[in-house]
């Protein structure tokens, strides 16, 4: 039986997912720690529960896919980076779990920015600020030979993935204003007669 090595969990995609989950009790620890730290600057409870958690949340699920992005290939530092720039043109070759994965990579980032950071509550701001992430994301793929494709298809689904997160967070979102969590009223009923 042979050992796990440090490459095997940092240099490979089952590594990196194998210590994304064993670090749940540490990413409920840091929630727990920060909340009880912010009791005492946040004006409720609630909010500090509420900042603590998108904090970690943006770290936690936004970290491991950008460490899984930027793994070298085989042939990492030998070619020359390759870039695909004509949109589309790449979903054909990347299957099913390679779309679910690009949807994935700034989806923590779409969901909790909006609840953390009260300016960039808007689908077209997260949308702005995950194709940005996504754009750096490529181009220091190509710059670090790391020997994978630099695509705008892969911008455009992280993006996309961001915004459908932004999107299921809606709710909970802050109003600008005041600070205060988005409350959905039903709509009044228009008079009969």
């Amino acid at each position: 039986m042979r050992l796990i090595s440090w490459h095997d969990l940092f240099c490979t995609f089952t590594g990196v997912a194998l210590l994304t989950v064993v670090a749940v009790p540490l990413a409920a620890l840091a929630v727990l720690a920060l909340a009880r730290w912010r009791r005492t600057t946040e004006s409720t409870r609630a909010g500090a529960w509420c900042t603590s958690l998108a904090d970690v949340g943006i770290v936690y699920g936004t970290l491991p896919w950008i460490w899984m992005t930027l793994m070298p290939g085989s042939r990492a530092g030998e070619v020359i980076g390759r870039v695909s720039l004509v949109p589309l043109r790449d979903l054909a070759t990347m299957g099913s779990l390679g779309i679910v994965g690009n949807l994935l990579v700034l989806a923590a980032l779409g969901f909790f920015v909006p609840l953390r950071f009260p300016a960039l509550a808007s689908i077209p701001r997260v949308l702005l600020l995950a194709a940005g992430c996504s754009l750096l994301i490529e181009v220091t793929q190509f710059v670090l030979l790391l020997d994978r494709v630099s695509s705008v298809d892969d911008v455009l689904l992280n993006a996309t993935g961001a915004g459908v997160a932004a999107l299921v967070s809606r709710p909970w979102w802050a109003a600008p204003e005041t600070g205060e969590h988005v409350r959905r009223q039903p709509a009044a009923s228009a008079p009969r007669g």
